[in-house]
């Protein structure tokens, strides 16, 4: 052996051939592979980030359409508030309207029922003043002995005899 074939530190043909295929190889990954597998996981990073900022942008979105949903809510219940105190106002309105109808009515029908008291005690009055008429006109004309048939005649005794009972009574 001569000491440059046994010598490992000195390059051999085949040392120089793999080299080569290697550097090949090398090349060829790095030129054809590398590029779209890069290509490929930026596309990957890109839709990941887009991702990330869609879903800030939809929780963005959520708290935005929540804060509207409360506020609408209590709006709502403002105005339920509001209209539930106009129904109490309008109802406490309608009872009292009532109310006051009803003692119109109370006072037209007592009213009513006064005239028509006073109505039918004038009735009997005079019903009553008929009657006595012509029982005093008759209790006259058996006492006195001669007829008061004479309807003139007949009216002034029972004026005077009534008229003699009002003063009568008068006086007690």
């Amino acid at each position: 052996m001569t000491p440059l074939e046994s010598n490992f530190l000195v390059p051999n043909g085949t040392f120089i051939v793999e080299l080569i295929a290697f550097v090949v190889m090398f090349a060829i990954i790095a030129r054809y592979i590398i590029p779209p597998i890069n290509k490929a996981m930026t596309a990957r990073q890109d839709a990941i980030r887009q991702q990330f900022a869609d879903l800030d942008e939809a929780k963005a979105k959520a708290h935005s359409a929540e804060d509207e949903f409360k506020a609408q809510i209590a709006d709502a219940r403002q105005e339920a508030a509001r209209i539930r105190e106009e129904a109490r106002e309008q109802g406490a309105a309608i009872v009292s309207e009532m109310r006051e109808q009803a003692q119109a009515e109370a006072a037209r029908i007592v009213e009513h029922a006064h005239t028509q008291i006073e109505a039918d005690r004038q009735a009997a009055v005079t019903s009553l003043r008929n009657e006595v008429g012509s029982m005093a006109t008759e209790l006259a004309s058996r006492i006195v002995g001669e007829s008061l048939e004479d309807q003139a005649r007949q009216s002034r005794v029972v004026e005077r005899f009534l008229d003699e009972l009002d003063a009568g009574a008068g006086v007690s």
